[in-house]
């Protein structure tokens, strides 16, 4: 059974997901499980997608984090 920190966890990450698929939305569900936890590898994924820069993809993901 889960604990309360893993089950925050797991609501801030699908909160996270949500912003991700609104602001890319070339991204798929299986997309961002596969890199769940991985953020360095996301940022690539995600500039394979779409071409923008690994810069402005971390300062998106950043404001994404930190917006609640």
């Amino acid at each position: 059974m889960a604990g309360p920190k893993e089950q925050q966890a797991k609501g801030n990450w699908k909160q996270l997901k949500g912003k991700i698929k609104e602001a890319w939305g070339v991204l798929t569900d299986d997309d961002l499980d596969r890199y769940e936890g991985k953020r360095d590898q996301l940022e690539g994924h995600i500039q394979e997608k779409t071409g923008e820069s690994r810069e402005k993809i971390r300062k998106k993901l950043d404001r994404m984090s930190t917006r609640r």
